[in-house]
């Protein structure tokens, strides 16, 4: 008897041992505050400002899970636009780094998910470590342009490419799967 109690106690030491359960990192995006809130499988975490989707465009919200990573990347509809450490979730739509720092913190992009490029250099190391699980709930808090355009219900739109008319940006292209994960 005593055989066979170390014999099952043998196997599941090696079973925990040679199988771990894998961690992964968590991130949630609140729209509304523009935030992401990111917690690692060994416990760290992190709050960033972010930029998502402006006016006339769309974040998906619900919850996702990565499925590919590329180091960079550039955006085949908008100019060439580089991605840094794009984590792609949703078709197209991906998390990365932007060098329009001084636009995190409220809405800007195509839909994607934008942050500084240090912070999405981080989130990628972690996800490409542990795999992860992104979570987007809330809504846009109503950019300046909105507000304006609903107070002035009967103002006609501005033309494409006038002048204060959104410019190009780089954050939504066509899906690419040439990178790994």
């Amino acid at each position: 008897m005593r055989n066979a109690v170390r014999l099952v106690l043998f196997f599941c030491a090696f079973f925990a041992i040679s199988h771990p359960a894998q961690a992964t990192v968590s991130v949630q995006v609140d729209l509304s505050s523009q935030r992401m809130h990111v917690t690692s499988g060994s416990g760290e975490t992190y709050d960033w400002p972010i930029s998502s989707a402006r006016s006339g465009y769309v974040t998906p919200r619900g919850s996702y899970r990565p499925t590919n990573l590329q180091t960079m990347h550039y955006s085949k509809k908008y100019h060439h636009s580089p991605m840094p450490h794009s984590i792609f979730f949703n078709g197209g739509y991906a998390i990365h780094g932007t060098y329009a720092t001084g636009s995190l913190g409220r809405p800007a992009s195509h839909g994607c998910i934008r942050i500084s490029p240090a912070n999405a250099a981080k989130l990628f190391s972690l996800i490409q470590a542990e795999g992860g699980s992104i979570s987007i709930s809330g809504s846009s808090p109503r950019s300046p342009v909105d507000a304006q355009a609903h107070s002035h219900r009967h103002a006609a739109p501005p033309a494409a490419n006038a002048p204060g008319s959104p410019a190009p940006s780089s954050d939504w292209w066509p899906f690419n799967s040439t990178g790994h994960f």
